[in-house]
């Protein structure tokens, strides 16, 4: 017990946001697991009656390091111990019960933690006013977690109450202000309006670099999800720039092993994959992996994070043994950390499904998808994002298969849920409606593909921009149907388009470059145009098909 108080006192001394501090927790968490197990043996033995108050000080680190059960353990018997001496309502006793939904929340179980965060909510609206910095602080979770259902209107509801309250509290320049700039910014994000996001995310970054200077944690945090941002447009250059910032800064404040200079690191590396730079993305992800494995354990969720991403990157190189070595790895890390259900074990499950596909392993593709399909209605709801992207990715194995009817009742309802969830114009939408174009193509009915391709085009031309590889994507599919219609000049004039910006989004030995200088020689043999085909012909290697 001695033991407990002793290591609990020191550690409720230190800066939770402090580098240093959380270095330091790490450094010595094997002591802190010993003590703790000991104090819980204890307690079970009962030996020990009065909880500490030390007991949620240590659950405090073990939620920061991801140890989630241990954190449980604590707070439920400091709970038990406050309610007891405080009273249900108490400030003290509903700090406990908001920390305690944080723990649910990150392990994807998101009803238990809001309908904790509503109770430490209304006790602190209560004793304390709906504008306290305590009941904002709650008010700012809760978005949070509706921002995981992909609840977006409800979050921002929520940031926005949050907002007004801490500029009347703190002020426009606050750090608790800014930290909820920057959140209302990331659900923009994901709602794919991109502008909002980075006007938000300019404003954090102005009040940070005037309030903290351009160096400190907070600062660089923004300059990383400003990056984030850049990346989804497909503006690959300015969102290196960025990663570049703070990576540079993060080493110099924090060194060059600190978890979140790793999270640049693999932010980086995330840039180049999608760039069709593969050998870059994996140096810096077997950094990442490296330094993660040293800092937070082989069995960490940031750690299989990694893991999980290599397999991307195998997978895209045709590596399909080492990308399934390393997605079950992920998968059996998950399940053990998180769980069977938690949504980043599913998507660990969807990425799977998404091997075996490429591999024309079909039945165990749609196995794995309707696992995670399964799960993710019962953890999310039906109309989430991540459910509809399983039910786009099940609909892509029926349309690969040929079973073109299967394929368009999923898309249609992937279509219908993504139009209500996320707009008729957001990035993932289009994608569906491009999906549904395809099918249409392989089907033989071409205005229905051009229709769909129509749209598709408009809207991603005004959500992402001209030259984004998603739109290049629905230009060089639109060629495809021209050309198999005999409209060569259209295709031609398509082709060429695609061409242009794929080199200058992604490089001339890109897959999606290659694949639309395959279909130009193919156009140019056709019409027998020798020089012009074999002009582009040694630069070949992919095989001609519209993709998804």
């Amino acid at each position: 017990m001695e033991a407990f108080e002793v290591i609990a006192s020191v550690l409720n001394r230190l800066d939770e946001r402090s580098t240093a501090d959380w270095a330091f927790e790490q450094q010595v968490m094997p002591h802190i697991n010993a003590v703790t197990k000991h104090f819980l043996s204890q307690c079970l033995a009962g030996s020990i009656t009065k909880i500490p108050q030390g007991a949620c000080t240590l659950g405090n680190v073990f939620s920061r390091h991801g140890q989630y059960k241990q954190a449980m353990e604590l707070y439920e018997r400091a709970l038990a111990e406050r309610e007891k001496a405080l009273g249900a309502d108490h400030p003290d006793t509903l700090t406990i019960v908001d920390n305690t939904a944080l723990v649910f929340d990150n392990q994807g179980q998101y009803e238990k933690a809001l309908e904790l965060y509503e109770r430490a909510l209304a006790g602190y609206e209560k004793a304390l006013g709906p504008d306290h910095p305590d009941t904002l602080r709650t008010v700012n979770n809760m978005a949070y977690v509706f921002d995981n259902q992909g609840q977006f209107e409800k979050a921002l509801e929520l940031y926005e109450r949050a907002l007004a309250g801490r500029e009347k509290a703190l002020g426009a320049d606050h750090p608790d202000t800014l930290r909820t700039v920057k959140n209302i910014a990331s659900v923009l994000d994901n709602q794919g309006q991109y502008e909002k996001a980075l006007e938000l995310h300019e404003r954090a970054l102005a009040g940070y670099e005037k309030a903290l200077g351009v160096n400190h944690p907070d600062t660089l945090r923004t300059v990383d999800t400003m990056a984030l941002v850049f990346n989804n447009q497909g503006q690959y250059e300015k969102a290196l720039e960025l990663y570049e910032r703070a990576l540079a800064g993060r080493e110099k404040a924090l060194g060059a092993e600190h978890p979140d200079t790793l999270t640049t690191v693999s932010n980086m590396a995330a840039v180049f994959y999608r760039q069709g730079q593969y050998e870059k993305a994996l140096e810096l992800y077997e950094r990442a992996l490296a330094g993660r494995e040293k800092a937070l354990g082989a069995g960490h969720p940031d750690t299989l994070t990694t893991v999980n991403n290599m397999a991307l990157v195998f997978d895209d190189q045709g590596h399909y043994e080492k990308a399934l070595e390393f997605s079950g790895r992920a998968l059996t890390g998950y399940q053990k950390a998180l769980g069977v259900d938690h949504p980043n074990t599913l998507a660990i499950v969807n990425n799977m499904a998404l091997f075996f596909n490429n591999q024309g392993q079909y039945e165990k593709a749609l196995e794995l998808y309707e696992r995670a399909l399964a799960g993710y209605e019962q953890a999310l709801g039906v109309g989430h994002p991540n459910t509809l992207f399983t039910v786009n990715n099940m609909a892509s194995v029926f349309d690969t298969q040929g079973q073109y009817e299967k394929a368009l009742e999923l898309y249609e309802r992937a279509l219908t849920g993504g139009e209500k969830a996320l707009g008729a114009e957001h990035p993932d939408t289009l994608t569906t409606v491009n999906n549904m174009a395809v099918v249409f193509y392989r089907q033989g009915q071409y205005e229905k593909a051009l229709e769909l391709f129509e749209r598709a085009l408009a809207g991603r031309e005004k959500a992402l921009g001209a030259g984004h590889p998603d739109t290049l994507t629905t230009v060089n599919n639109m060629a495809f149907v021209f050309d198999d219609q005999g409209q060569y000049e259209k295709a031609l004039e398509l082709y060429e388009r695609a061409l242009t910006g794929y080199e200058k989004a992604l490089g001339v030995d890109h897959p999606h470059t290659q694949n639309t200088l395959r279909a130009l020689v193919n156009l140019h043999q056709s019409k027998g145009q020798t020089e012009q085909a074999q002009s582009l012909q040694a630069r070949l290697y992919a095989p001609k098909s519209p993709r998804n």
